[in-house]
């Protein structure tokens, strides 16, 4: 029995398509008769590495952006951000006409830095790691009287970001199980409020990094955990703690969560490249690394694994490249 706190999150996420289908693309959602044929079931792949941003999380950007536009054009938005958070809020920033200012710890991927200069944003950098940052900029905003935007604990991003969801009920109505990464968990939390409203016997799988569980150590805790640390080539799985909207949203509903090494994401990264030619982050191929990793369990089924986002170094992807192919032809 789905209960009323999932279809108002529901609805809120057909309003939020109704936005965000005026400003960003449906993504496709591509059947890989290679990677099926190695893993000995049906393997959809769904593309958000093909939006502006080259990430799911302009999605959630875009729809907030327009809900507070009035206070974001007269304020200004700011976010902390490893990456792609920055990116969506400052895309769609750019698309209502605040200014935006995003705080980033030192040694994020010169990619992404560009990326965030490309569209507008002013750029802070501030301590070591995501939390150091964020607690930079909710500082920040006290001070200069800006709109912070959350880059987890925000339901208006989460509406944005489930219409991906939404785009995957529709296009393989039938599917047995999502697979999606969790970092913050905005992304599988829209996997939940859509599928399990939709259709409870859908699966939904989370994907953290073996060196920054602090969701997956909460979930199978059932307490918010904290570790203190984020070690993982996945910048947009590295976060040090659990948050609690998506801890709220996740913790009775998501069927699984396994972990992935950073060894494994690379080669799922190869995967993709080389068998359905998308160019995926380490964050964006976790889903494929833990598609791989659990092949016995879903034979037979029909999968979709997100591919989150695509914004991947130059010097990694050359790493990627030169991989060797390591799966049985």
């Amino acid at each position: 029995m789905v209960n009323c706190h999932s279809v108002f999150q529901l609805l809120e996420t057909y309003k939020a398509r109704k936005i965000i289908s005026k400003y960003l693309p449906r993504t496709p959602l591509v059947y890989s008769k290679k990677i099926s044929k190695i893993v000995g079931f049906d393997v959809y792949l769904k593309l958000e590495n093909t939006l502006p941003t080259r990430a799911f999380k302009v999605r959630g950007g875009v729809y907030y952006a327009n809900v507070k536009k009035e206070e974001a054009v007269k304020k200004g938005l700011i976010a902390a951000s490893i990456g792609n958070h920055g990116q969506s809020i400052a895309y769609a920033g750019k698309l209502v006409g605040a200014r935006v200012v995003i705080v980033m710890p030192h040694g994020v991927p010169e990619v992404k830095v560009e990326a965030l200069r490309d569209l507008g944003a002013e750029i802070i950098f501030h301590g070591k790691i995501y939390e150091e940052a964020r607690e930079y900029a909710e500082k920040l905003a006290r001070e200069k009287g800006m709109l912070y935007v959350h880059g987890v604990n925000e339901p208006l991003l989460y509406a944005g970001v489930g219409t991906m969801h939404l785009e995957n009920i529709e296009d393989l109505p039938d599917v047995d199980v999502i697979i999606n990464p969790i970092g913050g968990g905005s992304g599988a939390s829209g996997a939940v409020i859509v599928a399990k409203s939709v259709d409870p016997k859908i699966k939904v799988i989370g994907v953290q990094a073996e060196g920054a569980q602090s969701f997956y150590l909460s979930w199978k805790t059932g307490r918010l955990v904290s570790t203190g640390k984020a070690d993982t080539i996945a910048e947009g799985l590295a976060t040090s703690k659990a948050y609690e909207l998506s801890f709220m949203i996740l913790k009775d509903r998501i069927d699984d969560i396994v972990l992935v090494s950073d060894e494994e994401i690379k080669k799922a990264m190869k995967m993709l490249l080389e068998l359905a030619g998308q160019v995926a982050e380490p964050s964006g191929a976790a889903a494929m690394a833990a598609a791989y990793e659990m092949k016995e369990r879903l034979q037979g089924k029909k999968v979709i694994v997100m591919v989150t986002g695509g914004n991947v170094s130059p010097e990694l992807l050359r790493e990627i490249v030169n991989m060797e192919p390591w799966w049985e032809r």
